[in-house]
């Protein structure tokens, strides 16, 4: 099986067919996905400039769209090297027992869904790697009670989500099933009621 910089490069290489470049970029999907398979493709397209449905795109809008993929990638790449060493160390100092951050890591090891949309038409606009890094600041700081990404605090508890864990609290800008370790108890609590947060 084809890992990530393999099929990148088949992306990219103007030997290989058009229709091979394509399969190649929505197999780098399979590898790495921040808002699972189906929506970072629709945003990948959209971003690019060419239909998900487009089986013939302009060679060059694949390799934009797969050059956002390898920037987003990189960035979370680097977040799991700190990640491991940091709990390399609380493993050396004693702390044997994971935290929540942890705990939600544990689910998205790789890059898979880690800023998941249930939905593959509702998504963030931003560029993927600026999302991964709001989402990563928003793990590195206290809870807080909106979404990392896009700041809203307009979140709702789903339920029968496409993914583990199966519900939790979703932003109702951006849709993104928002990591429960970077919300308050009160704002976890308030999504569970179906309460739409306003900001004052």
């Amino acid at each position: 099986m084809a890992g990530f910089r393999s099929l990148a490069r088949q992306v990219r290489d103007p030997r290989c067919d058009l229709a091979l470049r394509r399969y190649s970029l929505r197999k780098c999907l399979e590898r790495f996905a921040p808002y699972g398979h189906r929506a970072t493709w629709d945003h990948l397209c959209s971003r690019a400039g060419f239909g998900p449905e487009d089986r013939s795109p302009d060679p060059a809008r694949l390799v934009a769209a797969l050059e956002e993929l390898e920037e987003a990638r990189s960035v979370w790449l680097a977040y799991e090297v700190e990640f491991a060493e940091r709990r390399k160390k609380e493993k050396h100092d004693g702390l044997r027992r994971p935290g929540t951050v942890d705990d939600w890591h544990r689910l998205t090891w790789g890059g898979f869904g880690v800023a998941w949309c249930d939905d593959p038409r509702v998504h963030p606009r931003e560029p993927l790697a600026e999302v991964l890094r709001r989402l990563i600041s928003g793990l590195e700081r206290e809870p807080g009670s909106g979404c990392p990404v896009c700041g809203a605090e307009r979140l709702i508890w789903k339920y029968d989500l496409d993914h583990e864990p199966s519900a939790g609290p979703v932003c109702t800008h951006c849709g993104i099933l928002v990591p429960r370790p970077v919300l308050s108890p009160e704002a976890l609590a308030d999504a569970r009621r179906g309460r739409l947060l306003v900001s004052a």
